[in-house]
């Protein structure tokens, strides 16, 4: 497979110590962001269930962990973790559980688009909440064909779509922003990605929305075809 480049993403580089910290407390501090948190936990639970409860797991880019516990709920799952920010893993292992980062197997500092591991290195790569970061088709057709490498199997990934109400009033509102703003967050058209999933070696298993036809948040089991 020809290579492609890895992009540089300007937001990945904001993650310090501190900043690491803030966002592990966010998650697990704030009422509305943990009963968002707790639907978010239901539909990747779905979601692991419909991709064959995998026995080895990627999480790329996994953040502070917050989906580590849902991870570890199989006891013969096998748990890698990655992410651009060690910073970013060392929160998640110092202040999780210790009872789910001993689960974690392996962890490494690294790019989702260039993960140093062998081909079908796991059963399923779990991609939660990157997607809506990657403006640029090729960007995310690049993260794609890394996942399709790195999976053996099955890919669990989510991002924001259109086609509900909440898109609809965030696409009212960047009407009226600056044009040559820069956006780290985006909507993608559903029948978009759904085409790159495609064309890139995937098959839609099954599309699950956070609330259907309000929310954007929609998480996708993609299978390798």
């Amino acid at each position: 497979m020809e290579n492609q480049p890895v992009p540089d993403l300007e937001f990945s580089q904001k993650y310090d110590e501190a900043h690491a910290k803030y966002y592990f407390d966010k998650h697990e501090n704030e009422f509305w962001r943990k009963l968002s948190n707790r639907r978010d936990h239901q539909i990747a639970r779905k979601a692991l269930q419909i991709a064959g409860n995998p026995k080895s797991v990627l999480d790329a880019p996994c953040g502070t962990g917050r989906f580590w516990d849902v991870l570890a709920e199989d006891p013969d799952r096998v748990i890698h973790v990655s992410d651009y920010s060690q910073n970013m893993i060392d929160a998640g292992l110092k202040y999780r559980a210790p009872e789910i980062s001993r689960r974690i197997k392996s962890s490494f500092q690294a790019s989702a688009f260039d993960l140093p591991v062998s081909d079908a290195f796991v059963e399923s790569v779990f991609c939660i909440r990157f997607v809506h970061h990657l403006a640029k088709s090729e960007e995310r057709v690049t993260l794609l064909k890394e996942f399709h490498r790195v999976a053996s199997d099955s890919v669990i990934i989510s991002l924001w779509v259109d086609g509900n109400y909440k898109s609809w009033v965030r696409n009212r509102r960047e009407k009226s922003r600056d044009p040559h703003q820069y956006q780290n967050r985006l909507v993608i058209p559903a029948r978009q990605i759904e085409q790159e999933f495609k064309e890139n070696g995937f098959r839609v298993e099954a599309a699950l929305d956070f609330i259907k036809y309000y929310h954007m948040w929609r998480t996708y089991v993609l299978k390798k075809i």
